[in-house]
């Protein structure tokens, strides 16, 4: 199970008991801590119901019958901040709202790399300029562009990393293809020098204003891609 498919059923459900799902989150500590996390919001909405409301039985119903509203439409969309919100502005609620489990952008980017096969099958010869053009419209990034052609670019497209929007890039060399992420930092974000799976090696670091990320089935490739970058990405 990938990343984006764990998280889509831990939020629907971080109480599934199925085999595949509870496979998918022993396989990582921050799984772990996710779905504990879900957890735990379930048990806050439930303490929530059962608190001492305002005297008078048709505010106690109206209140409820909004809680119970909201507790269900999570449980379709899976979108947790938002119902939180609502929680607490109909019901004054005095607890604040969950905070948003950080982004593990190595983690993301593998599952953006399986997720996006056509990404890897283009062959398309993408001049920088089209890059910085893509580049000017992200937030956060102030006017960061390349100031050369970064080797040849056979992909270059926008992506989303939990909300944010970011730019995907595949780019060719000798002994393959690098997948490279540029995405505008947050603080939520959490980049590790290195990362890996049984398929893939990753290497993330820091430029101005983003984070570049990037993924090759041969570690040999990511040093030269990334001396690349450095030299053209400002």
């Amino acid at each position: 199970m990938d990343e984006l498919t764990f998280r889509r059923e831990a939020y629907a459900n971080p109480h599934n008991q199925q085999a595949e799902f509870l496979a998918a989150m022993q396989a990582s500590d921050q799984r772990v801590t996710f779905v504990n996390d879900l957890k735990q919001l379930d048990k806050q909405l439930e303490a929530a119901m059962k608190v001492e409301l305002p005297e008078g039985l048709e505010a106690k119903l109206l209140l409820n019958q909004q809680l119970h509203r909201h507790q269900q439409q999570r449980r379709k969309i899976g979108f947790v901040v938002t119902l939180a919100a609502s929680i607490a502005f109909i019901a004054g609620i005095g607890f604040s709202l969950l905070r948003l489990s950080p982004v593990d952008l190595g983690q993301h980017a593998l599952a953006h790399v399986y997720h996006e096969v056509k990404a890897m099958q283009s062959e398309q010869n993408i001049s920088f300029n089209s890059i910085n053009t893509q580049l000017a419209s992200l937030s956060g990034l102030n006017h960061a562009h390349f100031t050369q052609q970064p080797g040849r670019v056979l992909y270059s497209s926008y992506c989303d990393f939990q909300g944010v929007r970011s730019l995907h890039l595949v780019m060719q060399t000798e002994q393959g293809k690098v997948s490279v992420f540029i995405v505008p930092k947050e603080q939520r974000m959490t980049l590790a020098p290195s990362f890996a799976d049984k398929r893939y090696q990753g290497m993330g670091f820091n430029a101005d204003n983003a984070y570049l990320v990037l993924v090759a089935e041969n570690k040999n490739e990511l040093s030269d891609v990334k001396e690349e970058i450095k030299q053209a990405f400002i």
